[in-house]
Formats: structure tokens, sequence, C-alpha cells
């Protein structure tokens, strides 16, 4: 379970399993619940992160993807609790983060030619198909 702790000023040294939230800068900030020990930084504006306090705990959505940390985790904090989801291939990421650029150029009305819409999901392989024949498959 992690706490959560509003404050004005994120405190230079970050506790495990505590989520800082400070309304006044409109971050939030944890540890890595992987246990890499990196910082996760989660902006709260209406392009980045939302927080939910429901007067006893905390949720951010959307889920937050560490891509850009060795362990990749991927994960929601959901009423205080860590909610782990399934990893993202290369390609889904740059998929994700093509669509938040877009959204963000839009929502600051900066968009251009070359940021005309919100780029369609690449489909899934279905390697749940090859998983069910290799099992069935005498």
């Amino acid at each position: 379970m992690m706490q959560h702790r509003f404050v004005e000023i994120i405190p230079d040294a970050v506790e495990d399993d505590v989520l800082y939230i400070s309304l006044k800068y409109c971050t939030a900030i944890h540890k890595c619940v992987c246990g890499c020990g990196n910082e996760v930084v989660t902006p709260i504006s209406p392009t980045d992160w939302k927080l939910i306090f429901d007067g006893k705990t905390v949720s951010l959505s959307p889920s937050i993807g560490n891509w850009n940390f060795n362990c990749q985790s991927h994960y929601w904090i959901k009423r205080n609790e860590i909610v782990y989801a399934r990893e993202w291939d290369k390609e889904e990421i740059q998929f994700g983060r093509a669509n938040d650029e877009k959204r963000k150029a839009k929502y600051y009305n900066k968009e251009n030619e070359s940021v005309s819409s919100v780029t369609k999901r690449p489909k899934k392989k279905k390697r749940w198909k090859k998983f069910l024949k290799s099992i069935f498959s005498f």
C-alpha cells in the first residue's frame, strides 16, 4: 500500500511507498514501485495526470509507464494501492508517446499540419492464438 502526503514543496529525500503531492506546483512524486530507486514525477494537468482524492485515498490516472527507466515498470495508483499493468512493447510505447504529443499540441492550440490527428493504435499481434495452438496441437 502506498501512503500519500500533501506537501507544499517536494522533500529532498523521497521515501519508498509514499506519494508526495504538491497542489501548489501541480506535481506528484514517488519512488518507482519496482524498487529500482528512481524518482517518478507525475505532473498534474489537463494533458498529463489527473489526481483523485476521495477524502481518504488518492488515485492517479492514466497509468504510469516508466519507459525511460531500465525497469520499464508500468502500473496504476488506485486508492493508495499499486495495480500492476502489462508490459508494453517498443511499438506501443512509441504510439503512446506520439498520441501524448498530439493531445498536448491540440490542447494548447499549437496543432499544425504535422500534428493532424491522433494516431491509430497498432494492431496487437495475436500471440494468444499461437500460444493456444502450441498447447492444443498434437
